[in-house]
C-alpha cells in the first residue's frame, strides 16, 4: 500500500478484514486535526505521528496475526527501487499527488507488479487497474495542466473572487513575505511627477525607523490604491468594464483604530499566531465587512513582522499556515470589493487558495471495498474479470458504481509503449538547467535523470556521482543545448533516463527561433506528452458535445485543507457503459459515426482520475451537470 490517509485507512482496514496476511503501507505524512473526522484508524493522542506506523498499531488490535509493516517515508526515496516492489504480489496505490503517482506506475511497470490506481473526490470515486502489457499505464491518458489565469487577468482586471485569491497568495503574499526581488507586478510606479518621489523606490521595502503600522498602511494603500488608479487612468481598459474603486486605509480605518487593532498578548507561539485571535473574530465561517478585512489584513501584516520575521524572505503560501490563510483572505477580500465582487468568507477562500475539495469518509469506504475486490482478481489471476469502477454522484440507469473493462496500452504512450517524444525549442538560447527544470522533472515526472546524445552524457543525477562529473555536470546545466561538449541542435535525439524508475524515452529535437510568451511562456513544445484541451473562449474543459477526444482538463480550482485536495490532474478515458468492453475492442473504434458528431462519446463516460489527497482530485467543474444531461 502506498498512502495511509483517506483511502489508506479505510483500505488496510477491508485489507486485514478480508484475509490479507502480508501488508507494507508506506506513508510520509504525520497525523494532523483535520484528518480525524473521516481516518478513523487516529484519534486526538496520535496527532503529530507516523500515519503509516499509527494505522498499522491500530488494525494490529483487533487483527494482531497479520503482519503489517509501516515505512514512514517518501515512496520516492531510493530504497523503494525496482528490486523492493518485485518483493509484492500486487502494489495499491492511494496517492495524493500526480508526482508520485507517476513513479510508482513507472516502478510497478519496470518490476512487472500489477497496479490498483484509485482516488475519490466529494462523492465521486474510481479504481482502475493496470498491468503491464495488458492493459493501460497510468500515465496512457493525458493529464491535464493545473488551471492557470492570464497575468492581465489577475493584476488588471479580475472579474472572479478566484482572480483575487490568486493575486492576493501568488503576487501580493509572495512579494511581501517571499523572495523580494522577483518580477511581479504589484510595484507599479506612477507616471505622476508629483507623486514619483512617493513611488521610485520599492515600497515594500519597510524604511528605516519607520514603524509596523505605518508600513502596514503604506503597503495597504499602495496595492488596494494607488495601484488602482495607475489602472484606471488607462481609460481604454475600462470601456466596457465597470471601473473598479480605490480604497486608502485612511477611508476605511482611521489611525486610532489601527493603534487598537490588536491584543498582541492573545496570539503568542510562533506557530499559533492568528490575526483572528487578536481582532476577536471567532467564525472562520462569517463573512467579514471591508472593516473587518482591513483589520485582519494589518494585524496579520503586524503579526508576520513581529513573531515570525525570521521567516519574511523565505515564505511561500501554505494552507496550513493559519496566519497566511488569514492574510490571503482579507487581502483577497479588499481587492474584491474594490472590483465590485462578492466577498468570501475564510473558510471558503482557503478552500479556493488551497485547491480543495471536502472529502466523505463513505465514498473512500466504498473506494477502499472496490480496490480489495480488484486485488483478489490479481492474486487469483482473474484476468478477464478485472474492471475500471467509477462511483458517480448521480445514479446512471439506476447505478451509482459504474463498472467498465479496461483498455489495452496506449500505443502512442511514451511510458509503456516507448514512442519517442519530439521538443520544439530553441537550441541556441535554451539552457540545459531549463530543459532539465520545465521538461525532463515537471513534465515527465523523472527524480534522478540521466540525458545522453548517443554515447555522450550531458547530465546526470546520482550520489555515487564522482567530484569531478559532478563539476562538469553543473557547468553543463548553465550552457545552451547548442553550446554542450556534445552539441544538440535541430535533428539531434536525446535519450533520457531515470535509473530509479527503470524508465527511459527518446526525444527527437527541432531547433525553432521564436514562441509566444503568452500560450508558450516556456519556451518550448513537448509533443507526444500530451496536455488535455481546454475551451479558450470559456476556460472550460472540452465535453463530450464538443470533441472526439478523450482528453478533459481539470476543473478550476478549488478547496480544501491538507486532506482534502483537488489534484492538479484529472484524466479522462472512453468507456462504454451499461456493457462489457473487450480489449481488443478498443481497436475497431477509429473514427466518429458520419451520422452525427461525435457520435462516439456520446454512448461513453468518461473516465475521471480522482487524485487522493489523500482522497481528492480535480475533475471537469460541468460534471454534475453533466451527469444529468447525458446518459452514460
Amino acid at each position: 500500500m502506498v498512502g495511509a490517509g483517506g483511502i489508506g485507512c479505510e483500505l488496510l482496514k477491508t485489507l486485514a478484514l478480508s484475509g490479507f496476511q502480508d501488508i507494507h503501507i508506506i506513508d510520509m505524512d504525520t497525523i494532523e486535526v483535520s484528518n480525524l473526522n473521516r481516518q478513523f484508524l487516529f484519534r486526538q493522542s496520535h496527532v503529530g505521528q507516523s500515519k503509516a506506523k499509527v494505522a498499522r498499531d491500530a488494525v494490529l488490535r483487533f487483527r494482531p496475526n497479520i503482519s503489517i509493516t509501516p515505512y514512514h517515508a517518501n515512496v520516492k526515496e531510493s530504497r523503494f527501487n525496482v528490486d523492493f516492489f518485485k518483493e509484492f504480489d500486487v502494489v495499491l496505490n492511494g496517492l495524493d499527488n500526480l508526482d508520485a503517482r507517476r513513479h510508482v506506475n513507472r516502478l510497478c511497470l519496470a518490476a512487472g507488479i500489477p497496479l490498483v490506481e484509485s482516488g475519490t473526490t466529494g462523492f465521486l470515486g474510481q479504481v482502475t487497474v493496470h498491468l503491464k502489457g495488458k492493459t493501460e499505464c497510468y500515465e496512457c491518458q493525458p493529464k491535464p495542466a493545473p488551471k492557470t489565469y492570464p497575468v492581465c487577468t489577475i493584476t488588471s482586471t479580475p472579474s472572479k473572487f478566484v482572480h483575487c485569491i490568486v493575486w492576493a497568495k501568488d503576487l501580493l503574499f509572495a512579494k511581501l513575505f517571499g523572495d523580494k526581488n522577483q518580477e511581479n507586478d504589484l510595484n507599479v510606479h506612477s507616471s505622476d511627477t508629483a507623486n514619483s518621489s512617493e513611488h521610485s523606490e520599492d515600497v515594500f521595502e519597510c524604511r528605516k525607523d519607520e514603524d509596523i503600522e505605518r508600513y502596514g498602511r503604506r503597503i495597504y494603500d499602495h496595492v488596494f490604491g494607488h495601484n488602482i488608479e495607475v489602472a484606471l487612468s488607462n481609460e481604454e481598459t475600462w470601456k466596457n468594464r465597470n471601473k473598479p474603486r480605490p480604497i486608502y486605509s485612511k477611508d476605511v480605518l482611521p489611525e486610532e483604530q489601527t493603534k487598537e487593532n490588536g491584543n498582541e498578548e492573545k496570539g503568542c507561539a510562533a506557530d499559533d499566531v492568528s490575526a483572528m485571535v487578536s481582532l476577536s473574530l471567532k467564525n472562520p465561517q462569517d463573512i467579514w465587512s471591508l472593516v473587518e478585512n482591513s483589520r485582519v489584513f494589518l494585524e496579520a501584516l503586524r503579526l508576520f513582522f513581529l513573531k515570525r520575521e525570521k521567516d519574511i524572505g523565505n515564505l511561500t503560501f501554505d494552507k496550513d499556515d493559519q496566519l497566511a490563510v488569514e492574510f490571503v483572505t482579507a487581502a483577497a477580500n479588499i481587492r474584491a470589493s474594490s472590483f465590485g465582487i462578492p466577498l468570501h468568507s475564510l473558510f471558503e477562500a482557503k478552500g479556493i487558495a488551497g485547491n480543495i475539495v471536502h472529502a466523505v469518509a463513505t465514498t473512500n469506504a466504498i473506494i477502499a471495498g472496490l480496490i480489495v475486490i480488484e486485488a483478489i482478481k490479481v492474486l487469483q489471476k482473474d484476468n478477464n474479470n478485472y474492471r475500471m469502477t467509477y462511483c458517480l454522484e448521480h445514479p446512471s440507469r439506476k447505478l451509482l458504481l459504474m463498472p467498465v473493462e479496461p483498455y489495452e496500452p496506449n500505443r502512442s504512450c511514451y511510458v509503456c509503449s516507448e514512442t519517442p517524444l519530439s521538443l520544439e525549442v530553441n537550441t541556441q538560447r535554451c539552457k540545459l538547467r531549463d530543459f532539465v527544470e520545465k521538461i525532463i522533472k515537471a513534465k515527465l515526472g523523472m527524480n534522478f535523470p540521466l540525458i545522453m546524445q548517443g554515447a555522450s552524457i550531458l547530465y546526470e543525477v546520482g550520489e555515487d556521482l564522482e567530484e569531478d562529473m559532478v563539476v562538469i555536470y553543473a557547468a553543463n546545466l548553465e550552457k545552451a543545448l547548442s553550446e554542450l561538449p556534445s552539441p544538440v541542435t535541430s535533428g539531434s535525439v536525446l535519450t533520457v533516463e531515470d535509473l530509479q524508475q527503470e524508465f527511459s524515452c527518446s526525444i527527437n529535437i527541432k531547433h525553432r527561433e521564436e514562441f509566444d510568451e503568452e500560450k508558450e511562456p516556456d519556451g518550448m513544445l513537448l509533443s507526444g506528452w500530451v496536455e488535455a484541451p481546454v475551451d479558450k473562449d470559456n476556460n472550460k474543459p472540452i465535453g463530450n458535445d464538443e470533441s472526439t477526444s478523450n482528453a478533459l482538463p481539470s476543473m478550476e480550482t478549488l478547496e480544501g485543507d491538507k486532506d482534502d485536495e483537488i489534484q492538479e490532474t484529472s484524466e479522462v478515458v472512453e468507456a462504454f457503459a451499461g456493457k462489457k468492453r473487450k480489449l481488443s475492442e478498443v481497436s475497431e473504434v477509429t473514427a466518429p459515426d458520419p451520422s452525427g458528431p461525435s457520435s462516439i462519446n456520446q454512448n461513453k463516460p468518461e473516465k475521471l482520475d480522482i487524485d487522493d489527497e489523500d482522497d481528492e482530485l480535480i475533475i471537469s467543474d460541468d460534471w454534475e451537470s453533466f451527469t444529468k444531461k447525458k446518459k452514460l
